[in-house]
């Protein structure tokens, strides 16, 4: 079988270069919990050794994605694959900003861009990782307590320590971009964009191209809704994240299907799977444009490797867009919306 090699761009205008379609990992240790899916250690880092060969040596993870049930955490497994084919290999994102505390026996979260919190998350980032420095290093919500200049001067001098070599924002507002990107430029910003979740392109995609920031998509397959693995809630174990998100109850789950199964007519009869199509679209929204797809399965990194050299035109491009239309529910529960950027883009 011949395999399709991603190709390698710029990210950002900073000096940065990744495969233009990146690998996330969250999925491998947290949040996701698909029910008969169970992945051993071996076969994840397996997969993530299958994007290697397949071109994909952007992978992204955080300081967050931990299971508190298990105490596993995501940048632990991420440094076992960097040990195991070589961490000049690859080019590591983690991101720092979100804590957990503990209240009343419960686990609550909260953000904080303070240097000496950022200092303390790296340093736990980097044991993690078994490895001297990150390549891109986000601020993974925005603290509205901590002016974002201060954030910036810390992440400023930790480059210059050799600890970190680019910066990015997730979740950031246009303003709180271009206030960043005076102190210190930004090579990316991570935000959900997928054909489920459009929010970005009248607002921060303008901005970004201004600067020369690139784009980093995340949850490009909808957290599944576009990937056709999900067919109702019951394949979501209890402990899975998506049983309390909008998109996935309250008769929203079947109306986003519905149009899922429409796009996979149209992917048959161009040849690909559903996720492909939806992958390849997030590809045409420009070259600065870099989808970061999870998986557990080494088959299904294939899979999506291939969908970053489908060419879609304007018309199926239009097509795709008239098929899945409005999505129903927002991406995340009352709660996680509030530090999202459309909450303080709302406030103003």
């Amino acid at each position: 079988m011949n395999m399709t090699k991603v190709e390698q761009r710029p990210l950002g205008s900073q000096g940065l270069v990744v495969s233009c379609q990146g690998l996330g990992t969250m999925g491998m240790t947290a949040f996701y919990d698909v029910k008969g899916q169970e992945t051993s250690e071996e076969e994840k880092i397996n997969t993530i050794g299958a994007a290697l060969e397949s071109g994909i040596n952007f992978l992204d993870t955080a300081w967050m994605y931990q299971n508190f049930q298990t105490g596993e955490a995501n940048e632990a497994l991420v440094g076992k694959a960097l040990k195991k084919y070589g961490r000049e290999k690859f080019i590591v994102a983690t991101k720092f900003g979100i804590g957990f505390q503990n209240v009343n026996g419960k686990f609550d979260m909260f953000v904080s861009g303070k240097p000496d919190f950022i200092k303390q998350q790296l340093a736990d980032s980097l044991k993690r990782l078994g490895t001297e420095y990150v390549d891109l290093y986000y601020m993974h919500r925005m603290d509205p307590t901590t002016p974002i200049e201060e954030t910036m001067a810390c992440l400023l001098e930790l480059q210059k320590e050799g600890k970190i070599k680019y910066v990015g924002l997730s979740e950031c507002t246009p303003e709180e971009l271009e206030r960043a990107h005076k102190v210190m430029p930004i090579s990316a910003i991570e935000m959900e964009y997928s054909l489920n979740t459009r929010d970005i392109e009248k607002t921060l995609l303008p901005v970004a191209r201004k600067l020369g920031v690139g784009i980093v998509a995340y949850s490009p397959l909808g957290r599944g809704l576009l990937s056709g693995a999900i067919t109702n809630k019951e394949d979501l174990s209890d402990t899975d994240f998506r049983k309390g998100n909008p998109r996935f109850n309250g008769g929203n789950l079947e109306k986003n299907l519905e149009k899922t199964k429409k796009l996979e007519e149209f992917a048959k009869k161009k040849g690909f799977s559903v996720g492909q199509i939806a992958l390849a679209w997030v590809h045409s929204r420009g070259k600065d444009v870099f989808p970061i797809p999870g998986t557990k399965s080494s088959k299904r990194i294939l899979e999506n490797a291939r969908a970053a050299s489908i060419v879609l035109d304007e018309k199926e491009c239009k097509e795709i867009e008239e098929i899945i239309g409005d999505t129903h529910g927002e991406r995340y529960d009352e709660r996680g919306m509030k530090s999202t950027f459309q909450e303080r883009l709302d406030k103003k």
